[in-house]
């Protein structure tokens, strides 16, 4: 980390951690932070459901909700970006405040809600996306929606023109009775509903499921052949989690989902069951706790063919990106590996 992005970080700690969100966005809108450019290799460049990345790091959905900074972040090193969650109609989320730094435990609780500015907003920013880069969308349900289940689809339908790729994301801790879409027969309900309106796309693009961390040995193999029967093309492990367990940090009784340092373990073991479960058929991507280059190779190891990361540029900044893109080549080269696809899934 420069001391410039050092510096900028600590002004922005001195604020609440939203205002501090909002301000970071502006600053990656206003050009003021560091960008580096594509950063790639032989063997980092992979391929992830069909889709063509230069590395295989990701940003998670949930930092820019509302796809108002994707120029920038298009040049701060990431192999790929996942914006949102988009819901059909604006929503102001829950009230605030509604996010908190665990900085002991390296951490950040949410309960945002599916704050965003709605589809059609939404849509028409990603028409002026950056077109070198790959783009995905986080679809969302509304709070109130009396069709949850039909709202991925017209999030989908509304948006997929200017998109690479597109989550239905189940997993939210913080809509009511969301999670309850990732039972067996809601979820290939749900599923069945989102690839048809793929199908009917003019540009049919690859669709991922994005599941939660709190899910029992039973509700994961539930997942995994739903998954498979479905025909999508890929799942994204995990979300935030509702546990608690080690935390020290004066927050950590808030309401809302876990993200950060505690995750890695329990987000990396979902993540190897999944890869087992599916038996490596269906491409994984890797959430939780990721903050360093290590963190990323053992996700990868237990099966996941490209990473995510969010909550740890709350605490490193967006200068973490590099180094974790070039500290993966590193590894993969002391292991011998020619490339990135070669490590998917070798330890677990």
């Amino acid at each position: 980390m420069s001391v410039l992005e050092k510096a900028g970080l600590r002004v922005l700690h001195r604020f609440d951690p939203e205002t501090a969100h909002g301000l970071a966005l502006r600053a990656l809108q206003l050009g003021l932070t560091p960008t580096t450019g594509t950063v790639t290799s032989a063997r980092l460049r992979t391929t992830l459901a069909g889709l063509t990345l230069p590395n295989p790091v990701g940003l998670a959905a949930g930092f820019d909700k509302n796809a108002t900074a994707l120029r920038a972040l298009s040049r701060a090193g990431f192999g790929f970006l996942e914006v949102g969650a988009a819901t059909p109609r604006p929503q102001p989320g829950n009230p605030k405040p509604r996010l908190f730094r665990l900085t002991e435990d390296r951490a950040v609780i949410n309960r945002f809600g599916f704050n965003n500015d709605g589809m059609d907003a939404i849509a028409a920013r990603l028409k002026d996306r950056p077109r070198d880069a790959i783009i995905g969308l986080n679809l969302g349900a509304n709070k109130d929606s009396d069709n949850r289940a039909g709202d991925f689809a017209t999030v989908l339908a509304t948006c997929a023109a200017d998109l690479d790729f597109a989550t239905v994301n189940v997993s939210s801790p913080n809509t009511e009775k969301l999670r309850d879409l990732q039972g067996k027969d809601a979820l290939a309900a749900l599923l069945d509903g989102v690839m048809q309106t793929r199908t009917a796309l003019a540009r049919p693009i690859p669709i991922f499921l994005k599941i939660a961390p709190d899910l029992t040995d039973a509700e994961i193999a539930d997942v995994a052949e739903v998954a498979l029967a479905s025909g999508i093309d890929g799942l994204i492990a995990t979300n935030t989690t509702l546990d608690r367990d080690g935390l020290i940090s004066g927050h950590r009784a808030e309401k809302g989902g876990l993200s950060g340092h505690p995750l890695f373990e329990k987000s990396t073991r979902v993540l190897a069951q999944l890869y087992h479960a599916t038996q490596g058929r269906v491409p994984i991507i890797g959430v939780g706790g990721i903050s360093t280059a290590e963190d990323a190779y053992t996700k990868i190891k237990a099966g996941a063919s490209a990473v995510q990361l969010y909550s740890a540029l709350v605490y490193q900044g967006l200068g973490l990106i590099p180094d974790i893109a070039h500290g993966l080549d590193a590894l993969l080269k002391r292991d011998g590996h020619a490339n990135v696809s070669e490590a998917v899934g070798t330890a677990t």
